[in-house]
This record gives structure tokens, C-alpha cells and sequence, in this order.
């Protein structure tokens, strides 16, 4: 299936920048139209807080604050949206039906983040995740599992700086799991259309499933000339041996599942999803 459709949550300007250059370039590949959502913070959400001590003067106060710097924010992302679109070319607005040319649009809404953005996820092609900004790890944004676990589609982690491509040498990190099944579905328009396609396989990746031989045949079906490389752990570590092996290929994409193992196990003790979450450099998208 063609992407037609991508979602890029947005909520600052650093890494926003980065995302929208990733989102955009995958608007070119496919004639796509990228919708970039600002999710504000509803004030209300501080209201309960009257029940710890607080006077209602104080709550509103807070109240206040809190929209305000909303606000501030928001139009933040908005300008930075506006102004990069147009250093891009890419035309601002829907697309007219049956329209197949590149195009983006901004929307800005109140609530919970973690909620809307699931939402609208389960209406996109492509979710383009950015990598958070400062000190906070990509591994605990609830943008990113939202997605992952409430919208049954694919999302794609934006690197901290846009690749020069994207899609042409496809890696596909595989380990027989229901969870890189799907990511191979999603995968598969990309590995349609890419130069090169490398399956990543490890004894100790893998998991009970079909081998990575298996899936070579399986893509044989669709069309897709794909080879099977066996990699490393790099000091014990399965996801930076994928990152090594992925680089050796030259890779400007990499498809995986995402959890195989529980999010409180790998929170708690690592794992793979997790490493390849915070130290990618190239684009990856995961399934859940």
C-alpha cells in the first residue's frame, strides 16, 4: 500500500525541525501529505491540584501560567512550521482528491497528548516520531507509545538530523516475531521501491518463528530481491550490534519490531527496542 497520509506530532521547535525535514522528504517519495499536530496543554489539568493544599487563588494563578505558556509555545511551533515549509517549496493545504503531489498542513488542538495523537495515528499511513529534545530519552515519550500501542500502525523515529535519503537501502531487523511480521508488512512498499534490501538476523536475536531464510522467500513473492546477513551483539548489546551491521550496509532505513519482550522489562533491564530507540542515527520504523 502506497503512503498517502503521514503524522508528525510536534510539540518544540529543536528536534521539531529535524522531524519535519525527515516527514517531508517521505512526502516527496510517496506524493504524501503530512499533517504536523501541535497537542497544547489543557489548563484544567492543573485543577487537581486544589486537593493538595493549594487555594483556589493559587490554582488559578497556575491555571494561567500554564496557558500562557501554552500559547507561547504553541504559536513557537506553528512559526517554525510555517517558516521551514517554506524554505522546503512544499505546498501548504490539503491535497484535492485523488491529488498525488506533496503537501503539508498544521493543526493545533487541546488535550492529552498520548490521546490525540493515538487517535490520529490510526488514520495515518506513517507516524514521524521526533527525538525528544535536552536530556529526556526517546524511550519514555508517550507520543511514541501511544502509537505503538493504541493506533495499530507503524511509526517512524526521526533522527536528530534528516537524512540525505531515505528508503533506499532498506535493513529489516528480524527475529520471527508477530511484532517483526508486521513491521516487514509496513516495510514492504519501501522494499518495493529501494535499491538494496539486507535481512538482520542473530542467534541472539531471534526468537520462535520462521528464519530469516524463510522471510528471503517470503519477499521473493512480492517482488523483492532481499539478502540475509547474520550479525553480532557489540559488547553483549543485540540492538547496537543491529545499529553496526546497519551501518555497514549503509542503510537510510531500518524496519523492526518493536517489544517483543514487555515495555516494563525493557525499562527495567534494557533490551533491544530501547537501545535502538536512543542511539539511531538513521530512520527506524517499529511496529508494535
Amino acid at each position: 500500500m502506497a503512503i498517502r497520509k503521514l503524522l508528525l506530532p510536534l510539540t518544540g521547535t529543536q528536534a521539531g525541525r529535524a522531524a519535519l525535514a525527515t516527514g517531508l522528504a517521505i512526502a516527496r517519495v510517496w506524493n504524501a501529505h503530512v499533517l504536523a499536530l501541535h497537542v497544547r496543554v489543557d489548563s484544567r489539568d492543573v485543577a487537581p491540584l486544589a486537593g493538595e493544599g493549594l487555594s483556589g487563588a493559587m490554582i488559578e494563578e497556575m491555571m494561567t501560567a500554564t496557558e500562557r505558556e501554552s500559547q507561547s509555545r504553541a504559536q513557537a511551533v506553528r512559526t517554525m512550521f510555517e517558516e521551514f515549509v517554506a524554505s522546503q517549496q512544499m505546498r501548504v493545504g490539503e491535497p484535492a482528491p485523488h491529488e498525488r503531489v506533496p503537501t503539508a498542513s498544521f493543526a493545533s488542538v487541546t488535550g492529552r497528548e498520548e490521546d490525540l495523537v493515538a487517535q490520529q495515528a490510526r488514520l495515518a499511513d506513517l507516524t514521524v516520531v521526533p527525538h525528544p529534545e535536552g536530556t529526556e530519552e526517546v524511550s519514555s515519550s508517550d507520543a511514541l507509545h501511544a502509537v505503538l500501542f493504541d493506533s495499530g500502525r507503524p511509526v517512524l523515529i526521526a533522527p536528530h538530523e534528516a537524512p540525505a535519503t531515505i528508503g533506499r537501502r532498506i535493513c529489516i531487523g528480524w527475529n520471527g516475531t508477530a511484532e517483526s511480521a508486521a513491521a516487514v508488512m509496513s516495510a514492504i512498499p519501501w522494499m518495493q521501491r529501494a535499491e538494496a534490501v539486507r535481512i538482520l538476523t542473530s542467534d541472539d536475536y531471534q526468537r520462535r518463528g520462521p528464519a530469516g531464510r524463510d522471510l528471503v522467500e517470503y519477499l521473493a513473492l512480492h517482488d523483492i530481491d532481499a539478502e540475509v546477513t547474520t550479525f553480532r551483539p557489540v559488547d553483549r548489546e543485540v540492538g547496537a550490534g543491529l545499529l553496526r551491521a546497519a551501518g555497514e550496509f549503509g542503510a537510510d532505513l531500518m524496519a523492526m519490531g518493536a517489544y517483543s519482550h514487555s515495555r516494563l522489562r525493557q525499562l527495567i533491564l534494557g533490551g533491544v527496542t530501547r537501545h535502538i530507540l536512543e542511539r539511531a542515527r538513521l530512520p527506524v520504523m517499529f511496529n508494535r
